[in-house]
C-alpha cells in the first residue's frame, strides 16, 4: 500500500496537477494576512477556515489524476479497502505539506505578531493552537475532497458541485447563529474559539465533533466506491 501511495503522490506532482490548489493557497492566504498582524491563534484559526476547500479540492484532484483502468487494477492487486486507503492517505499527505506551507507563510509576509501583552497566549501555545486547528480540518477536508472525486460522482460537474456544496456548507452551517451546526465540520466554531480563552473541554468537544464527522463522510465514501465498483 506504501508503493501505491508514493504512485499517487509522484502522479499528482509530475503532472503539474500539484500546481493550481498550491497557487490558490498562497493567494487565499496572502489575501488573508495582507490585512495587518494578528496573534497567532487567530489568525491560524482564520487560515484553516480559508484552507478547508483548497486541501478538500486538492485531494479531489489527487484521486482524479489516476486513470479509471490503473484505480481498477489497484483494486485488484491490493484489494478494495487497501486501494481506497492508499488514496486517503496520499491526500493526508499532500494535506499535511499544505498545512506546513500555512504555518510558515505569515511569518515570511509579517502577517502575525510575535509581541504578547498580559494575558495573551505565548507565541508557542498560538502556534500550536494553530496547528491543531489546521490537523482538525484536514481528515474533514480530505474527505470532502474523496466524496467529489471522479471515483463518486463520475462527472467533473457533479464533483465541482459536491464540492462547492460542502465547503460552502461548511461555512454556512459553522456561523454562530447555525440551527444545525453538527451537519458541518467545526472550522467556523474553532475560528472562533481560537479568538477567545479555548478550555480543555471546548478543545476536546470540536476535536471529537472533527473525528466523528470525518468518520461518517469516509464511511459514506467507502460505501459509494463499493456501489460504484
Amino acid at each position: 500500500m506504501t508503493a501505491l501511495v508514493r504512485l499517487r503522490l509522484a502522479g499528482f506532482l509530475r503532472t503539474g496537477r500539484a500546481l493550481a490548489p498550491v497557487l490558490a493557497g498562497l493567494l487565499a492566504l496572502g489575501v488573508l494576512y495582507g490585512g495587518g498582524r494578528a496573534r497567532p491563534a487567530e489568525a491560524y484559526g482564520v487560515s484553516a477556515v480559508v484552507l478547508f476547500p483548497v486541501l478538500a479540492w486538492q485531494t479531489k484532484i489527487l484521486l482524479d489524476v489516476e486513470p479509471d483502468v490503473q484505480r481498477r487494477l489497484a483494486r485488484v492487486v491490493v484489494g478494495p479497502v487497501r486501494e481506497r486507503a492508499a488514496g486517503l492517505l496520499a491526500g493526508a499527505v499532500a494535506g499535511l505539506g499544505t498545512v506546513a506551507v500555512a504555518l510558515v507563510f505569515p511569518w515570511l509576509v509579517g502577517g502575525v505578531t510575535g509581541e504578547t501583552g498580559p494575558g495573551d497566549r505565548s507565541v508557542a501555545a498560538g502556534v500550536a493552537l494553530g496547528l491543531w486547528a489546521h490537523l482538525l480540518a484536514l481528515p474533514a477536508a480530505v474527505a470532502l475532497g474523496a466524496l467529489a472525486s471522479r471515483a463518486i460522482t463520475r462527472s467533473a460537474g457533479y464533483g465541482v458541485a459536491v464540492l462547492s456544496v460542502g465547503a460552502v456548507g461548511a461555512l454556512v452551517l459553522g456561523l454562530s447563529d447555525s440551527v444545525l451546526p453538527w451537519l458541518a465540520p467545526p472550522v467556523m466554531p474553532t475560528a472562533r474559539a481560537l479568538t477567545g480563552d479555548l478550555t480543555a473541554s471546548a478543545a476536546l468537544l470540536l476535536s471529537a465533533w472533527a473525528l466523528v464527522w470525518a468518520v461518517v463522510a469516509l464511511a459514506g465514501y467507502a460505501w459509494g466506491r463499493r456501489t460504484r465498483a
